[in-house]
C-alpha cells in the first residue's frame, strides 16, 4: 500500500489518524509507505513536516522520485486529499493547462482510493480524470473522519466475539 497525502489531509489534521493507520496495517504484514509530491500542501515539505509530527518512520516516506516507479506493482494507493499532484492529465493530455507537471503515478496501482470532500478541481482548477478510472473509488467526506471510520473498521476486527446465552461453541 502506499499512501499519497495532500493539502486535503492537512486542512482535516488527519495526519494523527492516518500514521495510526499506517502503524496498525504494518502490524498486520502490509508494506505501507507514503509518496510524497515535493509540493504538495501550501509548500515543499509540508507533507513530510506533518507526518514527522505524527512519528511516521521516515524510512517508509519516500519522494516522488523514489516511488513512482512502484506504482504499478502496487496493490492499493490510498490518496488522502491529494488532486493536482496526482492528476494523470499532467501526463496524458498535452492539452492540459497542468501537461509536462511531475506527478504521482497512482493510477497505475491496481486499485486506488480517493479521499476528497468532493469531486472538484483542485488548485489548478482542472479536472482530474483519476476520479473516473475504472480502478478508482471515491471516499467523500472529511479525511481525519474517513480514516478513523477504517481504524473503527479495523479495531472491530480485533475485538473478541461475545458469546450469545445460551449457545455452546
Amino acid at each position: 500500500m502506499i499512501i499519497t497525502p495532500g493539502y486535503g489531509m492537512a486542512v482535516a489534521q488527519a495526519q494523527y489518524p492516518v500514521a495510526e493507520l499506517a502503524r496498525k496495517l504494518r502490524e498486520r504484514g502490509v508494506e505501507v509507505r507514503f509518496g510524497i509530491h515535493p509540493v504538495a500542501g501550501r509548500l515543499p515539505g509540508h507533507m513530510n513536516v506533518l507526518l514527522a509530527e505524527a512519528n511516521v518512520p521516515y524510512d517508509v516516506v519516500l519522494e516522488m522520485d523514489e516511488i513512482n516507479d512502484n506504482f504499478a506493482a502496487t496493490s492499493v494507493v490510498l490518496v488522502i486529499g491529494a488532486n493536482d499532484t496526482v492528476n494523470p492529465a499532467a501526463t496524458d493530455n498535452p492539452a492540459s493547462p497542468i501537461a509536462g507537471m511531475p506527478v504521482l503515478h497512482v493510477w497505475e496501482a491496481a486499485n486506488v482510493v480517493v479521499f476528497k470532500r468532493s469531486m472538484a478541481a483542485g488548485y489548478a482548477g482542472v479536472q482530474n480524470p483519476l476520479f473516473f478510472r475504472e480502478n478508482t473509488q471515491m471516499l467523500f467526506g472529511d479525511a481525519k473522519q474517513r480514516v478513523e471510520d477504517i481504524l473503527r473498521g479495523l479495531d472491530a476486527l480485533d475485538a473478541p466475539v461475545p458469546e450469545m446465552a445460551g449457545t455452546s461453541r
